[in-house]
């Protein structure tokens, strides 16, 4: 397993503005050793030859013809609305000057 420094961990904690305790950098250190040991593996494998994907299994899109269909009714839509302007919905801003 690839040995993992306390300076290597500590400094990744610090990038992720993470604040560890003394257990939690021990055991980070096996634990990103134990992933760089895995890592290790995968670059080991032979990928000649097998195409690139990004998805495991066979995925399409479905698309459709867009078709113009019936609209509910302004006013009935904005009837239970809390505050209306104009039959458009009024809302708090939320955008400082």
């Amino acid at each position: 397993m690839p040995d993992v420094s306390r300076e290597v961990v500590e400094h990744v904690a610090m990038l992720a503005r993470l604040a560890l305790t003394e257990d939690e950098i021990q055991r980070l250190q096996k634990e990103l050793g134990r992933i760089l040991e895995h890592a290790d593996k995968l670059q080991a494998i032979d990928v000649e030859g097998v195409e690139a994907t990004s998805h495991v299994i066979p995925m399409t899109n479905v698309f459709r013809e867009d078709e113009l269909g019936e609209s509910l009714d302004v006013d009935e839509v904005v009837a239970n609305a809390p505050d209306v302007a104009d039959k458009f919905f009024r809302v708090p801003r939320i955008v400082e000057d």
